[in-house]
């Protein structure tokens, strides 16, 4: 069977590949559309094997709400050249809506749910972005919420979903805003786990300017200072990043409290590739 132009560039728009990969497989497939989408997805899998030792700490992070159930998820690639793709920023933001859609407790429950109106599982689609791509694309992690949420995301490298006692749509943005820019990592000191408390004074004990201090001073300078880390780990204690002169907590008085929050950064405590940025721009050109 002739395989033409257009069959090509059906078959292109159905699974991303590109022009030589799609004709070859209609070739093999005698034109069947279905089998060569098959036989592109088999291929991608057989690629997908090669590239999952290799590091992928570029990305997007992308939230959901809908209903009061709100989800934010990371995927990783390879390159940034992928990670600013439309089909890719795309396909994670859709990734956020099928979690709040599924809600699988787990990455396995996730990989193995199927993709709406479609026979594929979300595992299946990773590997066909692999071979579309030319690199490994991984599911790291996602967390679900529920309640009155918000969620603030900045260009896909930190992603923000909170949940809190009442519904302020503008409060609640600006709080999220605030989360992604000061970086708190509990919402109340009650949440700061003792250990936490004494690392940091372990850690201050130690400092030498404090050396030749008598034990009881040294004690309360220290306890001075751990109480001002503290201060700056929790969300209710920062200083409003619109307005230094209020604390989150003097910004909520009376109106609403924070239960919960997430605030992940792209990457974070993955390994990141060390590539020169000529060859990377070759690399991607060849593919």
């Amino acid at each position: 069977m002739t395989v033409t132009a257009i069959m090509v560039k059906e078959l292109r728009e159905k699974t991303g590949a590109g022009f030589m990969d799609a004709k070859k497989a209609l070739e093999q497939c005698d034109g069947n559309m279905d089998k060569a989408m098959e036989f592109l997805r088999q291929k991608g899998i057989a690629s997908a094997d090669k590239k999952q030792n290799r590091i992928a700490a570029e990305g997007r992070i992308a939230t959901y709400i809908e209903n009061g159930v709100g989800a934010i998820v990371e995927v990783n690639c390879e390159t940034d050249f992928v990670a600013k793709n439309e089909n890719f920023t795309n396909s994670v933001n859709n990734l956020a809506k099928h979690i709040v859609n599924v809600k699988p407790k787990d990455n396995d429950e996730l990989n193995a749910s199927l993709i709406p109106d479609s026979t594929m599982t979300i595992a299946d689609s990773f590997k066909e972005k692999i071979a579309t791509y030319g690199e490994k694309i991984s599911l790291r992690r996602f967390k679900i919420l529920e309640g009155n949420l918000a969620t603030y995301v900045h260009n896909g490298k930190i992603g923000v979903l909170i949940s809190a006692s009442a519904q302020d749509e503008a409060l609640l943005k600006d709080i999220a805003l605030h989360i992604a820019s000061s970086a708190p990592e509990f919402v109340s000191r009650a949440q700061i786990p003792q250990s936490v408390i004494d690392e940091e004074t372990r850690i201050e004990m130690g400092k030498e300017d404090l050396a030749k201090k008598p034990e009881n001073i040294r004690a309360k300078i220290v306890e001075g200072r751990v109480n001002k880390l503290m201060a700056q780990k929790c969300l209710l204690e920062q200083p409003f990043v619109k307005n230094p002169d209020q604390t989150v907590q003097d910004l909520i008085n009376g109106k609403l409290e924070i239960k919960e929050f997430i605030r992940w950064t792209l990457g974070e405590g993955l390994e990141k590739r060390q590539d020169n940025f000529a060859e990377e721009v070759m690399n991607q050109m060849v593919k």
